[in-house]
This record gives structure tokens, C-alpha cells and sequence, in this order.
């Protein structure tokens, strides 16, 4: 590798990052002697020693002039092997790529970006992880601390600090305005993207001229991520309290929220000793197994047939890692005959979320298992078995509905001229494709998504990303550029729409530029095909989701060098074919799918709930100010 020669400063910076590569460590190399307690360096490499010593080497970068003197660092650190940086081409996209590399592979990294235009991209990007609760570290450049005038790209106002003030709103934020700042902002940072409950990003901004700008930095003193115990009920009262409503109830539903990920076997044994049932969040598909009998599938404003009718009907709800979001409790009129509520959660304000609340504070894992040994030794599950019988009729009723829509041949469109592939059709033979050769699979927002946690039949968290948080339209493909930094990257599939594909087609390059081996499957219908639905269902005619623009993505795909880019063609039997050759490839691939979007009812799953969104508003808002939850 050439590079420049270095100065004494670079060969400071460049001796500790060898020490610190050598021991493993921040902490390991002051354990050794190898690197001084008290140095003298700037705060861009107090920053990264920082960083080092929480676990965080990896970064995600488009430097710009807000940046060059981190980036100086960055550069000497990767060449001693201590650290790791990918250039990209666009905020948003590492923005998402950095938040799924803490989602899927539990990595902690950063992302990097200028001043200005590039660091509001990211920060627009970051709000995945803050509705996610995914801890990600955002560095951005900021404007001098001198005031000797507007810097270029600064937000052009006569105030201080616009930036930090915009991100505090969205997560944690700190201005390092100046230098010896530095321990108090990575503590805090450090409770902000490992908070057990409430992770989200945490958002740094170094002005251009405190980079460069020198100071003492004790390692010893620097914080290092932090351990923290979990924390559950301190007596059983509160227990026994649940306990007593569970065995009393004859109807109960477990509303599986996206806290409940990671928590599979604790939620298995809760659901089976209280007799309950269990309505998905879109975000939470595999937290119970698919086939499992108490897995009444997703409920929410789209929901499924099982899943609404077991909030609609239950007497009790037991909410476990849900912040009641719309989509999740049909605008908070999703349960419309439970009398109680038992909530399982972390965080104090979502745990007394509804009235008629019993809050089990701490973690979930903890808890439900607590519960579950004292449900079981009651035999509280023994007067259940009327409800779980209507509960299992119902989703039968579900998997026949599903089924006819997946077996539903080829529709005739009106855009494609043709018959096509229906899009459940379509999503089911993907998904399937997915499991057979264990791949994760992530959704993108819109019709695809919404149509997505429907259709998935995991049996393990973990195997399906939603990122229904904020719906942000380009996050699944983006989601791929996470294997390029991950320890042991997994082969991922985005499932995109065309819309959400033109949002971020970066990664057609950033993939072949970092070796990452994946697969996007653009189901393309030529619109908003989930706001198309909306207005004919409110309105009953659509209104500027379309257009008349033809692309050949195959072609468009097939220019970057390095993507092998196939048609799915027409069929079930193509598509196949298509998925199969896709996969043999060694790099990015995609396939293009046309489907179906008409009248037809077999074009989509349909929706089960309620939502306070156009026409509907005032009929969800009655219903919601009637409810006594």
C-alpha cells in the first residue's frame, strides 16, 4: 500500500495503533505497558482510541472536508490492522448499513460524514435505528467553535450549535465543542447505543477545527462499554399478582412486540403455561414458531384473520416488548374486550402504556420465565381449552386464505400486458427460497413489507428483518452492506419493491466494491401499490402513485460490473430458476419480478384491522375515546 511518509505526530499515532492491534485492545495494551496511561494526541484519535476501548473498530465513511483529520487517523489505524473503514456512496445507505450490522450481527460500528448536506443524509437515515431501537454511533462534522464566520455547508443562521440541537431531538447528542469533553461524551454514548430498553443512535459532532486540536487524554479514564445486569422484579408480589390474572382469565393474548426478539424459548414457555395465544408485531415473525398451535400470526391495523381475532376477543392482554405502536394495536383500539392488561417491559412508559396496568419492569427474558415456572406449577393453562380451540379454527381459516392467494396462477396486468406473478404468490416463493437455503431475508418498506410479515413462516427470531419502525423506503438493500464489515456475514436477501429500489440502487456498486455476496429481488408493479390500496380503499380511486416510465432494471443492474442481474420471468417455475442461478453467484445479484397490480382480491393479503389514518379517522377515534385501555 503507498502512502505518504508520515510526520512525528503520524508515527505517534501509528505506534500506538500497532500496540493496540498487538494486545487486542485498548485495555489490553495498558494491562501490557505497551501504550501509556497519559498521551498527548488530538481529539480525533481520542475519539477512536475512545471508541476502541467500547468495542467499536468498525466504520461506515464518506469523508468530506468536515472530516479529514479524523480520516488521517482512520487511515493509520487500518494500516496497522486496529480498526476497519468502507467508503460509501451515500449517507442513507450506511446509515442503514451500520444499523443492520448491530441488528443482525449484534456489531457495533460507526458511521461517518461531513458537514452539512451529508450529515443531514445520515441523520434523515438514522431514524431507522432510533425506531428500531438500534444503537449505532453517528460522527459528523460540525462548524468551528471561533465563529470567524459561516464554515461552507453549515446551517446558515445567526446561532449556535443547529446540529446538535436537531439530533438531540432524535437520540442522544453532544458537541464536542471542546476537546477534554471528550470522556463525559463517549459515557454517555456508550449508555445511549447499549441501552438494554431504549437503544438508539448517538450522534457526535466534532467541529473542523477541535479535530486537529491537541490535548491530554487518560485511557485509563476513557469509558468502556458497559456490563449491566439484568433487572427484574425484586419480590414476587407483583408476579403472584399476574399470576392470579392469568389462571383466572379464559381468553388471553400475548402481543409479542419487537422487544420480544432474541427471547424465543422464554416467550414458548410463557405462552404455553398461561394457555394464551400469541398475535405477532410485524417485527417479531419467528419469536414462536410458525406451526406452533398458540401462534396466531401478525395483528395489527394489517394484521391477519388469527391474529385480530385473538386481540379483538381476549380478555387479557399480556403485552411483552411492544411499544404500542399503529400498526401493531390497530391505532390503540386493537383489543376491544380486554378488561386488563399485564405488561412486560423495560421501559417504564411503555410498560403503563394502556389504563388497568400491571407493569412487570425489567427484563423480558427474566420475567416471563419467572411467570411461566409459576403458571405451570398452577396448572393455570386447564380452563383455556374453548379459547384456544376458536383461536385455532381461526387459523386455519387464516392458512387456507393464505393458500389460496400463494397457488393463485398467473394474473393478467394491465401495465405489463400480460399475466404475471401475483405479488403473494411472488413474496411466498422467495421467502420459501430463503428458508430452504438459510438465508435471512430483509423486507423493504411498502407494499412488499406490508405484504411480507404476512407471508414469512420463521420458526427462530432472527431470520426476518422488517424494518416497519420507520418504513423507510431503501433499507433492505441497503441492509446488505453489513456482511462487508460483519465477523461472519450471512447470506441476506432484500425483497424491495421498484420504488424503494430507486431509493438507494448504491449498492449495486458498494457491494462490488466491498465483496459482499447477496441477493435484492425487486418486485416491481410500476407504483406505490400499498398507497394505491389505501386510496381505493378510502377513496375508491388512486391518485398520482403510478407512472409511465418503463425501467429495464436486468439491464440497469447488469451495467455495474460484478452484479449478475436475471428476469424472475412470468412463473412460479421461472422464478425458481431465476433464485437458483442468482444464488450460484459469487457477488451481489438481482432479480426482477413483475407482478400483479389490479382489482383482483388475489393481488395482495388484504387488511384485518383498523387504523386512524384518511376517512377512517373518525370512526378509530370514537372507538378509541369509548375505550376504557
Amino acid at each position: 500500500m503507498l502512502t505518504r511518509p508520515d510526520n512525528d505526530n503520524d508515527r505517534e499515532v501509528r505506534s500506538r495503533a500497532r500496540a493496540i492491534r498487538d494486545a487486542g485492545g485498548v485495555a489490553e495494551a495498558l494491562a501490557k505497558g505497551t501504550v501509556p496511561k497519559l498521551i498527548e494526541t488530538t481529539l480525533s484519535e481520542a475519539l477512536v482510541l475512545g471508541l476502541l476501548k467500547q468495542g467499536l473498530r468498525k466504520y461506515f465513511a464518506i469523508f468530506g472536508h468536515g472530516s479529514t483529520d479524523l480520516g488521517n487517523v482512520l487511515r493509520i489505524y487500518e494500516e496497522e490492522g486496529a480498526t476497519r473503514t468502507i467508503n460509501c456512496r451515500n449517507e442513507v445507505e450506511m446509515a442503514h448499513a451500520a444499523t443492520a450490522l448491530r441488528w443482525q450481527y449484534g456489531e457495533l460500528s460507526a458511521v461517518i460524514t461531513s458537514i452539512g448536506p451529508g450529515a443531514m443524509q445520515a441523520f434523515a437515515g438514522s431514524l431507522a435505528a432510533a425506531s428500531n431501537g438500534v444503537g449505532v454511533y453517528h460522527i459528523y462534522g460540525d462548524e468551528t467553535t471561533f465563529g470567524e464566520g459561516y464554515n461552507m455547508q453549515q446551517v446558515p443562521k445567526e446561532e449556535q450549535g443547529a446540529f446538535g440541537r436537531m439530533t438531540a431531538i432524535l437520540g442522544g447528542s453532544y458537541v464536542l465543542h471542546t476537546p477534554e469533553a471528550i470522556r463525559d461524551a463517549l459515557r454517555r454514548g456508550a449508555l445511549a447505543v447499549n441501552h438494554p430498553y431504549r437503544a438508539g443512535p448517538f450522534y457526535l459532532l466534532l467541529p473542523l477545527n477541535t479535530q486537529p486540536a491537541r490535548l491530554t487524554v487518560n485511557l485509563a479514564g476513557l469509558p468502556a462499554q458497559p456490563a449491566l445486569a439484568k433487572m427484574a422484579p425484586a419480590d414476587d408480589a407483583a408476579l403472584d399478582d399476574a399470576v392470579a390474572m392469568i389462571a383466572r382469565a379464559n381468553k388471553i393474548v400475548i402481543k409479542a412486540g419487537g422487544g420480544t426478539r432474541g427471547h424465543d424459548a422464554a416467550l414458548r414457555h410463557l405462552a404455553e403455561a398461561s394457555g394464551a395465544v400469541v398475535a405477532l408485531s410485524p417485527g417479531s415473525t419467528g419469536v414462536l414458531p410458525d406451526a406452533h398451535l398458540q401462534n396466531m400470526h401478525v395483528g395489527g391495523s394489517k394484521g391477519s384473520i388469527s391474529g385480530n381475532y385473538a386481540m379483538a376477543e381476549a380478555e387479557l392482554l399480556i403485552a411483552i416488548g411492544t411499544r404500542a405502536v399503529c400498526q401493531a394495536d390497530c391505532s390503540g383500539i386493537g383489543y376491544k374486550n380486554a378488561q386488563a392488561v399485564i405488561n412486560i417491559n423495560g421501559d417504564l412508559a411503555d410498560a403503563l402504556h394502556y389504563n388497568n396496568s400491571l407493569a412487570l419492569t425489567g427484563d423480558i427474558g427474566v420475567i416471563a420465565e419467572r411467570l411461566a415456572e409459576k403458571l405451570k406449577a398452577l396448572d393455570a393453562k386447564k380452563n383455556k381449552g374453548i379459547w384456544l380451540a376458536a383461536c385455532a379454527a381461526k387459523k386455519a381459516e387464516w392458512t387456507a386464505y393464505k393458500k389460496q392467494r400463494f397457488e393463485c396462477p398467473p394474473l393478467h396486468d394491465d401495465v405489463w400486458c400480460k399475466p404475471v406473478l401475483a405479488q403473494p404468490a411472488a413474496i411466498k416463493a422467495v421467502a420459501d427460497f430463503a428458508r430452504s437455503i438459510g438465508a435471512a431475508k430483509f423486507f423493504d418498506a411498502g407494499d412488499v413489507q406490508a405484504n411480507g410479515f404476512q407471508i414469512v413462516e420463521d420458526d427462530r427470531s432472527g431470520d426476518t428483518y422488517t424494518e416497519s419502525g420507520a418504513s423507510y423506503m431503501g433499507f433492505a438493500t441497503s441492509a446488505l452492506l453489513a456482511a462487508a464489515l460483519a465477523e461472519r456475514p450471512r447470506y441476506s436477501i432484500a425483497f424491495t419493491g421498484d420504488g424503494s429500489f430507486m431509493m438507494n440502487p448504491q449498492i449495486l456498486i458498494d457491494a462490488v466494491e466491498h465483496k459482499v455476496r447477496g441477493m435484492i429481488v425487486i418486485f416491481d408493479n410500476r407504483r406505490m401499490a400499498a398507497i394505491s390500496g389505501l386510496q381505493l380503499a378510502q377513496y375508491g380511486i388512486e391518485f398520482k402513485t403510478n407512472d409511465r416510465v418503463a425501467v429495464d432494471y436486468v439491464q440497469m443492474a447488469s451495467s455495474v460490473s460484478g452484479v449478475l442481474a436475471v428476469s424472475g420471468g412470468d412463473s412460479a417455475g421461472s422464478l425458481r430458476a431465476a433464485l437458483n442461478a442468482a444464488y450460484s453467484h459469487d457477488g451481489l445479484s438481482v432479480v426482477h419480478v413483475p407482478v400483479y397490480a389490479g382489482a383482483d382480491e388475489r393481488g395482495g393479503l388484504g387488511a384485518f384491522g383498523q387504523w386512524n389514518v384518511g376517512n377512517w379517522c373518525e370512526d378509530v377515534q370514537d372507538a378509541w375515546t369509548r375505550q376504557d385501555l
